[in-house]
C-alpha cells in the first residue's frame, strides 16, 4: 500500500478496500457505459413502444427527448453537487436515482408514465456522469497512469452510444422492449455496492449552489432544444417555436450574466480562458451534434429501407464501436509525444470525410456499399478526438474546479448532440415533405387501392416511394451534419495550441498545468 493510500486510509469516506485502481476505474467506466448507452438503447425498440404504449408518432418523439433534455440541462449542476457534497457521495445518489427510473420505466403503462421515467433517468445521469468523470481526477496521479483511466473513460464514451443499438436490438428482438429499460436494474445496483469498497471519498469544498444558474442554463437549453424540435413538428413560423427560441435566449444570456456575477458561479467562466480548453469545448459540441445524427439516421436506414431486424440493425454498428477504440488507442498512446491539435485536425477531418460520403445515399445504396465505408471513416476520427478532447479539457484544473471541467465538457456533448439531432431533424423533415410531394403523383398512378387506403391513414408513403423519401431526408440532414463537423475542423486548426508544457504534462514529468 502506498504512502497516499495509507492516508486516504485514515481519512472519513476512504474506500474500505484499498489498492485496487483496476476495480475502482472499471466501476467508474460501467457507471458512464450504463449512462452514454440508455440515450441510443431505446432508439431501435421505439416501434414496439409506440405499439404498447399507443404513442403517437409527433409524442414518440419525446421517449428520446425527455432523456438528453434532463440529462444535458442538469450536468452543471450535478458537477457543482460534486465538488460540494462529495463526489463519491452524489455519483452514487445519481447512480441509485437512474436505476430506479428505469425500473419505473420498464413497468409503464402509459405514455406519460415511461416520459416521466425517462426525464428522471436523465436527472440522475446528470448528477452521476460528471461526478464519475471527475473521480478519476481524484483517483488516479495526473500523467501516464490518469491517461490510460481518460483513455478507457473516453473509449466507454464513444462507444456507448454503439453499444447501446446493438443492446437494443438483441433485447428487443430476444424478450421484450421493457428490457432496453430492465437492464440498467442489476448494473446499477452492482455498481451501487461496490462504488464504497473500492473508491474514496472526494474532499468536501464549502460553497453554495448557484441556483440561479442553474435553472437558466437548464431551461434555456431545453428551450432551445425543444424550439428545433418544435420547428421540425410545425414550422419555423410557429408561435411556439419562436416564444421557445426568444425565452432560450433571454434565459442564456441570463446564464451568462449570473455566471459573471456570482461569486461561486456553477460555470467559472474563466475555464474559457484557456485557448485550448476553450477550443476543445466548441469541437465536442460540433462532433456530437455530428454523432447523434449520425446514429439515429442511419438506424433508420438500416431497418425501414434495407429491411434490418432490431439485432441486425445493432449488429451492424458494431464496426463503428472497433473504429472508436482503435482511434482512442493511438491518440491515447502517441497524445504526449504530439500534443492535443495534430488528433484534433486529423479526427475532425475524418468525421467530415465520412459525414461528407453520407451525404451520398440513395435506396439503392447497399451496407457494404454506402453505410460501413463512411462509418468507419466517421468512427475513426471521433476516435482520435474523444480521448484527445478529455485529456485536454480537464488537464490543469485546481482540484475544487475538477467538477466544474469536467461537467462543462459532459454538458458540450450532450447539449450539442440534442441540439444538433434536433436540428437535422428539422432538415430532414423539410427535405423528407418535399420529396413525398414529388413521389406522391407517381404513388397514386401506379399504387394498389389498398395501398391508396393505407396512406390516407397512415399519411406514409409506402415502400419504393417511401424509402425515396426516407433517403431523401437523411442524406439533406447530413449537410448540416457535415458542417458541423467542419467546424470542428476548423477550430482544431486556427484554435488549438501544442505547448511544450503541456507534453510534458501529459507525460507526466512537469507538474498541473495552469489553464
Amino acid at each position: 500500500m502506498t504512502t497516499s493510500q495509507l492516508t486516504q486510509h485514515q481519512k472519513p469516506g476512504a474506500a474500505r478496500r484499498q489498492g485496487h485502481p483496476g476495480i475502482a476505474l472499471t466501476v467508474i467506466a460501467a457507471c458512464q457505459l450504463m449512462v452514454v448507452l440508455d440515450a441510443t438503447i431505446v432508439n431501435i425498440a421505439l416501434p414496439h413502444i409506440q405499439d404498447a404504449l399507443a404513442f403517437s408518432t409527433t409524442d414518440l418523439t419525446w421517449v428520446v427527448s425527455a432523456y438528453t433534455l434532463t440529462f444535458g440541462g442538469l450536468l452543471l449542476l450535478g458537477a457543482r453537487a460534486g465538488d460540494i457534497l462529495g463526489r463519491r457521495r452524489v455519483f452514487l445518489t445519481g447512480i441509485l436515482l437512474f436505476t430506479f427510473a428505469s425500473l419505473l420505466g420498464g413497468f409503464a403503462q402509459e405514455p406519460w408514465q415511461l416520459l416521466a421515467a425517462r426525464a428522471l433517468q436523465g436527472v440522475g445521469g446528470a448528477i452521476a456522469s460528471p461526478t464519475s468523470l471527475a473521480l478519476i481526477t481524484t483517483t488516479f496521479a495526473e500523467g501516464p497512469e490518469r491517461n490510460r483511466a481518460f483513455g478507457v473513460f473516453a473509449a466507454v464514451s464513444a462507444g456507448g452510444g454503439a453499444i447501446g443499438l446493438l443492446a437494443g436490438g438483441m433485447l428487443t428482438e430476444w424478450l421484450d422492449w421493457r428490457w432496453v429499460l430492465f437492464v440498467n436494474v442489476p448494473i446499477g445496483v452492482l455498481i451501487a455496492v461496490l462504488t464504497p469498497l473500492y473508491i474514496n471519498e472526494s474532499e468536501r469544498h464549502p460553497g453554495r449552489f448557484d441556483i440561479a444558474g442553474a435553472l437558466t442554463s437548464t431551461v434555456g437549453m431545453a428551450s432551445l432544444v425543444y424550439g428545433f424540435i418544435r420547428a421540425a413538428e410545425e414550422g419555423w413560423r410557429d408561435s411556439l417555436t419562436l416564444t421557445s427560441f426568444g425565452a432560450a435566449l433571454v434565459l442564456l444570456v441570463a446564464f451568462v450574466f449570473t455566471e459573471m456575477r456570482a461569486r461561486e458561479p456553477i460555470t467559472p467562466l474563466k475555464m474559457f480562458t484557456d485557448r485550448n480548453r476553450a477550443g476543445t469545448y466548441v469541437i465536442m459540441l460540433s462532433l456530437a451534434a455530428a454523432m447523434f445524427g449520425m446514429f439515429f439516421y442511419i438506424v433508420l436506414f438500416v431497418q425501414n429501407v434495407l429491411g434490418y431486424s432490431p439485432i441486425k440493425a445493432g449488429v451492424a454498428f458494431l464496426p463503428v464501436t472497433v473504429a472508436i477504440v482503435i482511434g482512442a488507442g493511438l491518440s491515447q498512446r502517441f497524445l504526449p509525444v504530439l500534443g492535443p491539435k495534430p488528433f484534433m485536425v486529423a479526427g475532425s477531418a475524418a468525421v467530415v470525410t465520412g459525414l461528407i460520403w453520407q451525404t451520398f445515399i440513395t435506396p439503392d445504396s447497399s451496407y457494404l456499399g454506402g453505410v460501413l465505408g463512411p462509418m468507419l471513416v466517421f468512427g475513426f476520427g471521433m476516435g482520435l478526438n474523444f480521448v484527445t478532447a478529455t485529456v485536454t479539457a480537464v488537464s490543469g484544473v485546481a482540484p475544487n474546479e475538477a467538477g466544474a471541467a469536467s461537467g462543462l465538457l459532459n454538458a458540450t456533448q450532450q447539449v450539442g448532440g440534442s441540439l444538433g439531432l434536433s436540428i437535422l431533424t428539422t432538415v430532414f423533415g423539410t427535405a423528407s415533405k418535399d420529396e413525398a410531394e414529388k413521389q406522391l403523383p407517381s404513388f397514386l398512378a401506379e399504387s394498389s387501392p389498398e395501398k391508396q387506403a393505407e396512406f390516407a391513414t397512415t399519411h406514409q408513403l409506402p415502400a419504393p416511394w417511401g424509402h425515396e423519401v426516407l433517403a431523401e431526408g437523411i442524406s439533406t440532414a447530413f449537410v448540416p451534419a457535415a458542417a458541423m463537423a467542419v467546424l470542428a475542423l476548423v477550430t482544431a486548426w486556427w484554435v488549438i495550441r501544442v505547448r511544450k508544457s503541456d507534453l510534458e504534462a501529459l507525460s507526466g514529468t512537469a507538474g498541473p498545468m495552469v489553464g
